[in-house]
């Protein structure tokens, strides 16, 4: 008796695995790198000015966790600040655009008909599409490195994903944990 119970139990448990597995997926994230850049000469760096997430002249919220988020993932990979000539000046950019998914999915009707040769129905099949339309809002964020000397992009990392309705603590997080991604593909370290 208790087989059935644990087969159950293990089914529900699978599909709670997978429904999270499907809510679990991050932004895309892409970079590249310039191949001609010697990144080991890089030492210090600045943001660069005026700062693209800034496009208005002035700090906000979203921009403040952002150049936060950057200055520790620069930090952490040694990289010293020096607002006054660095190796390398840090951009960052982010937007947001609306997005609509179309899909149409082949279906299959029955339609009944009174035959009177045959004294009964008669069920004929017929096949249309149902559309399915689904609006979201897609988020990228941009961060480009480039070398001041050369006044050279060498390095840029994007990100792009679904954004959705979020609490500003919630939306810091997602900026701390989309720039911690594209820092991951951050090619060197200070000294590594």
């Amino acid at each position: 008796m208790r087989t059935p119970h644990r087969l159950a139990a293990w089914l529900l448990g699978l599909c709670a695995l997978a429904l999270l597995a499907g809510c679990a997926t991050g932004p895309r994230v892409s970079t590249e790198a310039d191949p001609r850049a010697d990144f080991s000469q890089y030492r210090t760096w600045a943001f660069y000015t005026p700062l693209a997430l800034e496009s208005q002249g002035y700090e906000t919220a979203t921009s403040e966790v952002a150049k936060a988020a950057i200055r520790a993932q620069m930090e952490s990979r040694g990289y010293r600040y020096q607002a006054q000539d660095p190796d390398i000046w840090v951009n960052v950019n982010a937007y947001l655009q609306r997005r609509t998914d179309i899909s149409s999915t082949p279906t299959v009707d029955y339609a009944y008909y009174y035959s009177y040769r045959g004294r009964g129905y008669v069920a004929v099949p017929y096949w249309n599409e149902r559309t399915h339309v689904h609006r979201y809002t897609e988020g990228t964020m941009n961060v480009d490195i480039i070398d001041r000397q050369q006044n050279r992009l060498v390095w840029e990392g994007i990100a792009v994903g679904r954004v959705g309705r979020n609490t500003p603590a919630e939306r810091d997080a997602r900026i701390n944990a989309t720039l911690a991604e594209i820092f991951a593909r951050y090619p060197h370290r200070v000294g590594g």
